[in-house]
């Protein structure tokens, strides 16, 4: 790597909570802006995707990209990343897993447009008014990307080197992943950075529940008074902690709210989603089908619940949607 490595940083579709982190790390961040030369991060500064196409293939060091690939424009600027950079990390649960975009993976395009433009209550007399490819102002054709059907990971439609994950990533994980790369000392390619091999589950310094513990009805963290120091699942609230990975510092946790599964899955864990509904299966206390319906619908929005930021890498990847 070059004595002072160039670096860049790009937000796809995702919320921009990355890039807060990123500003998050303060006088830190202007400490290490001299060791680095940040060639590209169009969040922060008036860079141009023409300013990437003129660098040299393989001229940045490390690509921060985070976001998932929702549309045509996420999709090419992933490809010109991945051609100029020789490390591509896929920054983030959106670029990682697909993250809240994904969950747009269950609904089609022309429905989620629907609903957007045409239906939702709240709309004014705009509604009915759709979004076009191209439009024609008197200044000449106006384009914006077409959006995809389906929302996909970065790894689904371009090679990286490492997974970063979090939603966001805290700001301790950044910094010592930003060390590493000026030490010159990133682990195999592969590799998940900055988060820990252990589950959530594995670190949480809440008192478990006992032996045999058996649930009857799952709540919603609003409906109970929570004991900070109690295990959720012990208190009848689901918490992502059994299938997911540890290094966030626990601030969920903390905050006395269960673990939302942002970091995924540990290591030897195919499909986040499939491991917590096994752990929470586990624990419902009955063999009556009829039963064990009732408990399972008191789970307020399984597939939210499950796959909150994982859908878009699952084994339900893939499924075919009826257009209504």
């Amino acid at each position: 790597m070059a004595n002072k490595p160039k670096l860049a940083f790009y937000w796809a579709a995702s919320c921009g909570g990355c890039e807060i982190t990123i500003t998050e790390l303060g006088m830190r961040l202007v400490d290490f802006d001299e060791k680095v030369d940040i060639v590209f991060w169009p969040c922060a500064m008036d860079f141009k995707y023409d300013d990437v196409r003129a660098l040299d293939d393989k001229e940045i060091d490390v690509c921060f990209f985070n976001g998932a690939i929702r549309n045509e424009e996420n999709e090419e600027i992933a490809h010109l990343l991945r051609r100029k950079s020789k490390v591509l990390v896929a920054f983030g649960a959106c670029s990682h897993l697909g993250g809240i975009p994904g969950l747009a993976n269950l609904s089609d395009t022309e429905s989620i447009i629907q609903r957007v433009y045409c239906t939702t209550p709240s709309l004014d007399q705009t509604r009915g008014t759709l979004p076009q490819i191209s439009c024609k102002v008197p200044e000449g054709n106006i384009c914006i990307p077409e959006m995809y059907d389906h929302v996909k990971t970065l790894a689904q439609i371009e090679e990286v080197d490492y997974f970063m994950p979090g939603c966001p990533p805290v700001v301790e994980q950044v910094w010592s992943v930003l060390q590493v790369i000026l030490a010159g000392q990133l682990p195999k390619v592969g590799s998940t950075i900055g988060a820990d091999a252990k589950t959530v589950c594995d670190v949480c310094p809440r008192q478990k529940g006992r032996s045999g513990l058996r649930i009857k009805e799952f709540k919603r963290p609003h409906e109970v008074e929570l004991d900070p120091d109690t295990c959720f699942l012990a208190q009848g609230i689901i918490c992502c902690g059994p299938a997911t990975r540890a290094g966030c510092g626990l601030p969920c946790i903390s905050a006395n709210m269960p673990c939302r599964g942002c970091y995924g899955p540990p290591e030897g864990v195919v499909d986040q989603g499939s491991k917590l509904l096994s752990a929470i299966a586990a624990l419902i206390d009955t063999d009556n089908p009829a039963e064990l319906q009732k408990i399972m619908d008191t789970i307020v929005d399984p597939v939210g619940t499950f796959y909150r930021f994982s859908l878009a890498d699952s084994i339900l990847s893939e499924l075919k949607h009826k257009r209504p």
